[in-house]
């Protein structure tokens, strides 16, 4: 049975190191949005119009999802590292792995605020050209207010 590994938490949290590490161990495919975004893109955040680059996310993580879909299907596990702000969004991916026979885990890395905003801090020391040199503290406190915590009964992997 396959598995679709959901990575949850706040830009910053470590959803993407952890998900190259899960790959590894798991041989499963790996689906970050944001490396395709900027492939395609570049780092547009603050640089378009919010409704362009959201529009832009939402279509390069529904082709994910499609393609993983496909691979569920096939037999093999698939980890979205789409962050899953909203149980909702959680619940409704679990559902739809369900119906593929696919097995749901939560991989929610529940960083504190504090820590978050030192690492972005720490990143636009270091002068990287990656999507969080654009990210502001005012964006972060905007998205931590709108997180939901995972309190669904299924399975959970808590990390930090």
């Amino acid at each position: 049975m396959a598995d679709l590994f959901l990575m949850v938490g706040l830009p910053g949290a470590g959803k993407t190191t952890y998900a190259q590490k899960l790959a590894k161990e798991t041989g499963a495919v790996r689906f970050t949005p944001d490396e395709w975004h900027l492939f395609l893109f570049g780092d547009d955040f603050h640089q378009v119009e919010q409704e362009i680059h959201d529009s832009r996310h939402n279509r390069v993580e529904d082709l994910m999802w499609k393609v993983g879909q496909d691979l569920l299907q096939k037999g093999v596990s698939v980890i979205l590292d789409f962050g899953f702000w909203v149980e909702e969004q959680r619940e409704e991916k679990r559902l739809e792995a369900a119906a593929l026979g696919a097995e749901t885990k939560v991989c929610f890395l529940d960083t504190p605020l504090e820590e978050l905003l030192r690492r972005l801090e720490r990143r636009a020391a270091q002068n990287r050209d990656d999507v969080f040199s654009t990210i502001t503290e005012e964006d972060m406190q905007a998205w931590a207010g709108l997180f939901e915590p995972p309190v669904n009964p299924w399975r959970h992997i808590r990390s930090s």
